[in-house]
């Protein structure tokens, strides 16, 4: 995970319409940029449908939430159908964000290891700095505590 007071890495990925995106277009606006594992899994379920849910009341406090996990644009479109989010899913298929932000770690599972994304939220302020790192952070409270946060 990144520290606190470091600059956030650029990214430039598509999101679940294809269009590209990058974090310096976000300048001047506190960003939510979470990862995680994968699309249509409950907590990622529940994780994404609470963002969506709070969305209003972060755009309030001129904040903008971005997902990002390594599923395909395709699979991004059917999560964000099947739930009607309201926010930005980006797929990072090349792990490019994912490793930048340091969050493709090993995960045990049952015993078995394997590389995998770890759950993590990053608070970014309005120049680009990380002010917040949230690491292995529950799913279903995760959107709640952010909001807290912007306080």
């Amino acid at each position: 995970m990144l520290e606190t007071g470091t600059k956030a890495p650029e990214f430039s990925l598509p999101d679940q319409n294809g269009v590209v995106h990058t974090l310096s277009e976000y300048a001047g606006k506190k960003v939510i940029l979470y990862f995680y594992p994968k699309d249509n899994t409950p907590g990622c379920s529940k994780q994404a449908c609470g963002f969506s849910e709070l969305y209003p009341q972060f755009e309030e406090k001129g904040a903008v939430v971005i997902g990002i996990s390594k599923d395909s644009v395709a699979s991004h479109k059917k999560f964000e159908e099947k739930y009607n989010l309201g926010f930005t899913i980006l797929s990072d298929k090349e792990l490019e964000a994912i490793k930048a932000y340091d969050v493709w770690q090993e995960k045990k599972n049952y015993g078995k290891v394997s590389m995998g994304v770890v759950r993590t939220t990053y608070l970014i302020d309005e120049n680009g700095i990380i002010v917040k790192a949230f690491g292995k952070v529950k799913a279903a409270d995760n959107p709640a505590q952010m909001l807290g946060e912007l306080e």
